[in-house]
């Protein structure tokens, strides 16, 4: 059962890494709570099947397939968004995901660039493709998705470890600037997550040693990512800005 904000309703909200996991699942509460809601991704088949899901539930959602390290992709996005849908009110910048392990004597060059661009870069993007709207209305609740990597040392590559800490000061000197034009910025800090990637790749042994790691002796899920979310999308978390929320079943400590 997901949670219910009545504020949510009527407003317009983008999503990106939307086709699939977190995104997915997001976006699906968004809609559930009557947001309107562009999914962005590059999978043009999985977005189609998230759409499908929400409209089928009686939303309203488009699809926008686009690489977020690109500008001009974005500028396009944007224009899609405000056609079909309106002006964006909430802004859930959480694609990335390039946290695959690698021994830093063993990180390349390209490699460290890749990762910085996919998971801190496209946040800036991102967020720029819409802030001036946002500035105009002063009104909007951006979200950004880091990672419990960025929040201490971990087992995900470096580059990974610093573009997710990177995220986390972004939100914060972000909401500094822009709380004055009534714009929120939070960011939300995962760790083990049971996404369909993760049960297809981990072993049911390894994912019941890494909950035991965690004091809810648990995996997180989609929609523990989802609630919080929606919580900072809404009005129920109005005074909170610049905030790093773990979603870690109490394995942050720090």
């Amino acid at each position: 059962m997901i949670s219910s904000y009545s504020d949510l309703s009527g407003k317009t909200a983008v999503v990106t890494g939307g086709s699939r996991g977190i995104g997915a699942r997001t976006a699906r509460a968004l809609a559930a709570n009557g947001a309107r809601v562009c999914v962005v991704g590059r999978d043009e088949q999985a977005l189609g099947e998230v759409v499908t899901a929400i409209t089928g539930a009686g939303g309203t959602a488009v699809a926008a397939v686009a690489d977020v390290t690109s500008d001009a992709d974005l500028t396009a996005v944007r224009a899609l968004v405000e056609n079909e849908l309106g002006p964006v009110d909430i802004l859930a910048a959480f694609a990335g995901g390039q946290g695959y392990p690698t021994p830093s004597a063993e990180l390349t060059e390209q490699r460290w660039h890749q990762v910085l661009d996919s998971d801190l870069t496209s946040v800036f993007l991102t967020i720029r493709t819409f802030l001036t709207g946002m500035i105009e209305r002063a009104h909007g609740s951006i979200i950004t998705m880091s990672s419990a990597a960025g929040r201490q040392p971990s087992q995900a590559n470096l580059a990974y470890g610093v573009a997710n800490a990177g995220v986390v000061m972004l939100t914060r000197h972000l909401a500094t600037e822009l709380g004055p034009h009534g714009i929120r910025v939070n960011a939300l800090a995962p760790t083990a997550i049971r996404t369909e990637k993760v049960a297809a790749n981990m072993p049911e042994a390894v994912q019941q040693q890494v909950a035991a790691q965690h004091p809810l002796r648990r995996l997180g899920t989609p929609d523990d990512v989802a609630e919080a979310a929606l919580f900072l999308a809404s009005d129920a978390s109005a005074y909170l800005t610049g905030i790093t929320i773990d979603v870690a079943g109490g394995r942050i400590t720090n």
